[in-house]
């Protein structure tokens, strides 16, 4: 194969998007798109994902998968390719292998609508499914919650189960069967899949019905439909199969391995437990690191040998075998400089090539974080989001503050003369008010001091709840730890914030005299300044920062030779706030005996000078909490956008430096509950080993701040208000698929005139790689089924194909009349063609005409050329020309809400 890369590589696109093969004879094969996410059982597919990213351009990722039934040469030859194809690309993209059913999260992400397991493969001779063929029969086992996966089984009712969905695809009709165990979300998923099947395999001109299982009753045509192919049900269904669970606990046990073959021989030698760090490896070598079974992943050095290279996928199966690790665990293989954000999470720190090193994390004990000066313009965060996530700012912190402090457990107010003073002896509760599209927003912040009681925690916890549920849930609560206050936290006191290791401010409570006080001052600008108690002794100071000596007699003002002028302009600043005395400045190295006899006498201190910090290049990550099994579990969500963000879930977003938890308005009300205890877990067993009081923000569905939609893409804060609720679809589903409006004719003779679905004889008809059935004919007498002269004389152990014509709409593609033979409303002048169902243009006798966009865009009614419908203008476009003008495909169309879909409409001139 090796002399046929040049040559099988020649259709790779490098644009950003999907592209998909089969390999078939030991050669690749393309996909075409509208086959994406079925997968044949028998088959090997490699997969290509290109991305396009605004900070570090174009990145890749190839996958190759699978199928439970392939053969072993197919998939040899699916690990050559994606090796040839990796360096085809330049060794950048990250390789990943896949199995059937236990594919990764990033690979499910490329199918939002579900995957496919379609039976038979290439030796059976299957054909892609094509666009407008009707002639299909098949049964569609749907399983998952996040991510959705659809087996092919047999046509039969013994395939079904009380617990899952079922979709039976007759071509023209898809009826989606759910079982009475199942719950909303699936039902939502199954809907969004039946739709991906209409739009993307059909045309968009098949009909969808939905019965539910426990009230069959309530949909009797479609119950007719559905007896018609499967036979008479008898007996009872079988319970409910478990789901399998691809989430995998987070497993905080991480190994690092050396892989050499110096010797001749494959040589694997464990380096190091978590927490890694990143100078353990070298770019002269490959690494494996084991993610406690769960993943595999391989690093491959920039200066390793080509050899080492190559053969890095097949070391990582070696590896799994080795291990006796399922064959099913996931692997990834990248290169040095192109890791992928999982890896990354892996190391407790990780530093990009020509980053300058800083001082570390911004969370570190007993440090406060450097941040730059940033001048802040309140309209440009509220018009990029992206900007405020980056910064960690809502607002220029403009905003009202109101603070209480928790005493006898129970909320007090504070002097506002006083705020900005917090004691490590305290919790208080800070509720920051702003304005947004002149809404009402709201941060509530629970600050814990590090003295604090247990009780005075909770009590803290239970009086945030009170204040959350009086303003109706919409402030975004944040947990604040003493010493890791945010940067937002900062900059609404306006460089006056100073914290006290211990005591307490409650009026009339006189705290222990501490004797002379030392203060670490950092911030260059009032937006990112504090002043932090530390210990009063010579060790606690830094040569990059400034400090404020307090005594009974003098106060005096430290500046350390690595710190700027802004820096002691705030140091200055801060000073007044602390001490109504004079100041006494003391440049570092000229210190007088007295200051060093208050701190206790000369002793060594940090005297390094600071480099300039950068933040962490961690990207952020999103996943799906549960803590229902009595264990929590996270799923990652893989290239993640708004429309991963379930109602019925709670999400974790980790950008490292903060942990948002976003609570759906559906959301199960103990996970919600026990949101925060899921956070804390999620970081205490974080492989990384990452800090415990990492600030902690949790967001409600509706109320997200710009410093969490930035993290998306295209924020649309309309989304939730379109009505996607399965209730909704369904509803609207019944609008358009009612079966007054379809014909069923169960006609077997048309069935043999299909050019595609049927086996060599004509007398069984297969869908695309699905299993072969006999199909009686049936006829339709008064709504009764009965058997035609051809059927056997017992339906029940037999399944008949259920030919469904639809008389559809030019415009619209929607039923429009229940005449026989697929006859158009005579109203509307048309007819159907009697091949494949697309409706013919009265004016044209032709398939329907595609104009030109000049001929219709911003044309009045009267403009229009004859026969237009000019409520439909977009069904008259080509493709092309449909995309270009309203910014987005047919399919995405479709699912978009009303209000959105005339907007969108109105801005392209079609409406």
């Amino acid at each position: 194969m090796a002399d046929e890369t040049p040559d099988a590589f020649t259709n790779v696109s490098r644009k950003p998007g999907l592209q998909i093969w089969t390999i078939n004879n030991m050669t690749m094969v393309p996909v075409p798109a509208q086959s994406f996410g079925n997968f044949f059982e028998g088959d090997c597919y490699m997969v290509l994902y290109i991305s396009q990213n605004k900070s570090s351009g174009q990145s890749g990722d190839i996958h190759y998968w699978i199928g439970n039934s392939s053969s072993l040469d197919e998939q040899g030859a699916a690990a050559i390719f994606v090796t040839q194809l990796d360096e085809y690309l330049g060794g950048s993209p990250i390789q990943h292998r896949e199995v059937q059913e236990n594919e990764s999260p990033r690979f499910r992400s490329y199918f939002k609508n579900g995957l496919i397991y379609k039976k038979g493969g290439v030796a059976s001779g299957f054909h892609h499914v094509e666009t407008n063929v009707y002639n299909i029969l098949r049964l569609l086992h749907v399983k998952g919650r996040k991510h959705i996966t659809a087996t092919e089984v047999e046509v039969s009712w013994n395939s079904f189960n009380n617990g899952d969905i079922f979709l039976l695809d007759m071509g023209k009709a898809i009826v989606q069967w759910n079982g009475p165990q199942s719950n909303r979300r699936e039902k939502l998923k199954a809907v969004l899949l039946a739709q991906d099947i209409r739009d993307r395999e059909r045309g968009g001109r098949a009909q969808i019905g939905v019965v539910e299982g426990g009230d069959e009753e309530d949909s009797p045509e479609l119950m007719k439909i559905m007896r018609a192919v499967l036979g008479q049900r008898t007996g009872q269904l079988k319970d409910a199969i478990p789901d399998d669970k691809p989430d995998m606990a987070q497993s905080s046990t991480v190994r690092l391995y050396h892989v050499s073959d110096s010797s001749g021989k494959l040589v694997v030698q464990e380096v190091a437990t978590q927490p890694l760090t990143q100078d353990l490896l070298h770019s002269s070598d490959c690494y494996i690191v084991d993610q406690g079974g769960s993943t595999v992943l391989v690093w491959k050095g920039k200066q390793a040998s080509k050899q080492e290279r190559s053969s890095a996928l097949s070391r990582a199966v070696g590896f799994i075998k080795a291990k006796s690790y399922p064959a099913s665990t996931n692997v990834q293989v990248m290169s040095e400089g192109g890791e992928s954000a999982m890896f990354k999470h892996l190391f407790k720190s990780w530093q990009e090539k020509g980053q300058t090193q800083g001082l570390g994390t911004a969370y570190t004990v007993g440090r406060i974080a450097k941040v730059d000066q940033v001048k802040f313009d309140v309209m440009e965060l509220h018009a990029r989001p992206e900007l405020a996530a980056e910064q960690r700012m809502v607002d220029d912190a403009s905003g009202d503050v109101q603070v209480w402090r928790i005493e006898d457990l129970e909320l007090a107010e504070v002097n506002p003369k006083t705020y900005g003073q917090f004691y490590g002896g305290d919790c208080y509760l800070v509720l920051y008010t702003y304005k947004r599209s002149n809404q009402q927003q709201y941060i509530l912040y629970m600050w814990q001091g590090r003295h604090t009681t247990q009780d005075e925690i909770t009590a803290c916890a239970y009086q945030a709840v009170n204040v959350y549920n009086k303003f109706n849930g919409a402030p975004v609560q944040v947990r604040v730890v003493m010493g890791k206050e945010p940067r937002h936290f900062l900059a609404i006191f306006k460089g006056k914030l100073i914290i006290f290791e211990g005591g307490t401010g409650r009026p009339g409570v006189v705290n222990p005299d501490g004797g002379d006080r030392l203060f670490q001052v950092r911030g260059t600008h009032e937006s990112n300044t504090k002043a932090t108690e530390v210990a009063a002794r010579a060790s606690s100071l830094n040569t990059n920062d400034v400090f404020l000596l307090k005594t009974d007699h003098v106060c005096y003002l430290w500046y350390g030779k690595g710190c700027s002028g802004d820096e002691r302009l705030m140091g200055r600043e801060v000073s007044d706030t602390l001490s109504k005395q004079d100041k006494m400045v003391v440049m570092e190295g000229q210190e007088p005996a007295e200051f060093w006899v208050a701190l206790g006498g000369k002793a060594p201190y940090a005297s390094d000078k600071r480099l300039q910090r950068e933040e962490p290049l961690h990207s952020p990550r999103l996943f799906e909490c549960s803590s229902q099994t009595g264990r929590f579990r996270i799923t990652e969500v893989e290239d993640c956008t708004q429309t991963d963000l379930d109602e019925d879930d709670v999400m974790l977003l980790d950008t490292w430096e903060e942990i948002f938890l976003w609570i759906g308005n559906s959301a199960n009300q103990c996970e919600t509950k026990e949101a925060c205890n899921s956070a804390l877990e999620y970081l205490r067993t974080h492989p990384a080993g990452r800090d415990p009081d990492t600030p902690i923000l949790t967001v409600k569905q509706g109320y997200e701040p710009p410093t969490f939609t930035g993290w998306f893409n295209a924020w649309d804060p309309h989304k939730w208000s379109g009505g996607n609720s399965y209730e909704e679809m369904k509803r609207k589903l019944a609008d358009t698929a009612s079966l007054s409006h379809i014909t069923v004719d169960l006609n077997y003779t048309d069935m043999s005139k299909s050019p595609v679905g049927l086996a060599a004889g004509g007398g069984t008809y297969r869908a695309p790689g699905g299993p072969v059935s006999s199909l009686p004919a049936y006829n339709l007498h008064g709504g009764d089924l009965s058997p035609g002269p051809s059927s056997p004389s017992s339906p029940r152990n037999q399944r008949a194909q259920a030919t469904l014509s639809v008389s559809l709409s030019p415009s619209t593609g929607r039923p429009l009349s229940p005449l026989a033979g697929g006859a158009m409303s005579p109203s509307m002048g048309g007819s159907m063609s009697p091949s494949v169902g697309v409706p013919v243009s009265p004016s044209t006798g032709g398939s329907m005409r595609i104009l030109a966009p000049e001929l219709i865009v911003n044309k009045a009614p009267s403009e229009l050329p004859q026969g237009v419908d000019p409520m439909q203008k977009e069904d008259y476009l080509s493709d092309a020309d449909f995309e270009n003008l309203l910014g987005t495909d047919r399919s995405d169309f479709q699912r978009l809400p009303k209000w959105r879909q005339h907007d969108l409409k109105k801005k392209a001139g079609l409406f």
